[in-house]
């Protein structure tokens, strides 16, 4: 990586994507000075806009574009013209399954001057990741329907569990938790057991052989319904969960609204094989908030979840002293210059907030 630019392909979306990933790349810059790397950044139109004027969402070559970077930012998916679902499946989930980008992996972490509706905590009580499978489960697409639009329709969505999918996701979990190396080193599996016998048994006795292997990882399980109640009242527990992609779904976004909202959550999506060359195979990294179309032109949308999300790639991408600064950087903007977290009462506009972690990375 040292021998060459970091190359980054950035797709800035729909809605108020482009404006945060304005602020991203405008930290990229900053902090590549800083620490003394250089990159290299294709700006990609991929999004609604396109697809409404060509009817095209990936462009003939773009998946083999993609595999050529060493990362992918993506800015933001969702068009108000555009029906829910084309570009979510048609971008979103088919570059995590082409890519094979099995591991979704969400920081839980509240940062200082942050607010959490969970009364009394602080972060040092709210600082765990989940985990989450990312290529499997009811997201495949399995399904279909019988008698479609009459009476007696019927409807089949499958959920599809791999032995490889399960295994490789938990190991990789546990390889985490070990290099996370919290005082709790203790990996959770969150699953449902108890009434899908069938898929969740193949995960939780995965989870049990590849458990062997890491004796100094200390294991826990949850239901899927208590772990939402424990994350609630005893958020201070969790350490690491492992998940499925459908429960890593739903508990990653209470995790969002524990840590502040989703104006300040940020993940990737990984594929953490080496490719024939040594090198990574291509993640993918993104702010949780979604496009917000309400917000967009008005220099009100929060750009802190998609700093973070660039702070996550530059960790990924081989640049953790860059991916640690600005984590420092905007735990003091976020402490020290912000009012709120929600858009149009940070107190500042967009393009300021950038401005103010540009100026707190020195």
């Amino acid at each position: 990586m040292a021998d060459r630019p970091l190359a980054i392909a950035a797709l800035p979306g729909d809605g108020t994507g482009p404006e945060v990933t304005a602020e991203a790349l405008k930290v990229l810059e900053a902090v590549a000075k800083l620490e003394g790397f250089t990159y290299d950044v294709e700006m990609l139109d991929w999004g609604g806009d396109r697809y409404l004027a060509t009817g095209e969402i990936i462009p003939d070559g773009g998946l083999d574009l993609l595999r050529s970077k060493d990362a992918i930012f993506l800015g933001a998916i969702g068009h108000p013209s555009v029906a829910p679902g084309i570009l979510e499946k048609g971008l979103l989930l088919d570059l995590r399954f082409k890519l094979d980008q099995y591991i979704n992996l969400r920081p839980v972490k509240l940062l200082p001057g942050v607010e959490t509706p969970l009364a009394g905590r602080g972060p040092a009580d709210i600082d765990f990741v989940v985990v989450r499978e990312n290529t499997e489960d009811l997201y495949c697409g399995v399904g279909g329907y019988l008698k479609k639009g009459t009476p007696d329709e019927v409807a089949v969505q499958q959920a599809v569990y791999t032995r490889k999918g399960c295994e490789r996701c938990i190991r990789w979990a546990f390889e985490y938790t070990r290099q996370r190396n919290s005082p709790k080193k203790t990996l959770t599996l969150v699953a449902k057991t108890n009434v899908l016998t069938f898929g969740h048994d193949l995960w939780w006795r995965t989870f049990q052989e590849v458990a062997k292997d890491y004796p100094d990882v200390k294991t826990d399980y949850n239901h899927v319904d208590a772990c939402c109640m424990w994350m609630v009242k005893n958020p201070d527990a969790y350490d690491v969960i492992v998940t499925t992609n459908m429960f890593g779904d739903i508990i990653t976004d209470l995790g969002g609204i524990l840590q502040g909202g989703m104006g300040v959550a940020a993940g990737a999506n990984l594929n953490p094989d080496l490719r024939p060359d040594g090198r990574r195979s291509v993640s993918m990294f993104e702010p949780m908030g979604g496009s917000a179309p309400k917000y967009t032109g008005l220099d009100q949308i929060n750009p802190i979840a998609a700093i973070n999300a660039m702070a996550m790639l530059l960790e990924h991408t081989g640049q953790p002293r860059a991916g640690g600064r600005i984590e420092r950087a905007v735990a003091h903007v976020t402490s020290t210059k912000m009012k709120s977290q929600a858009a149009g009462r940070m107190g500042h506009g967009t393009k300021a907030i950038g401005d103010l972690v540009v100026a707190a990375l020195a």
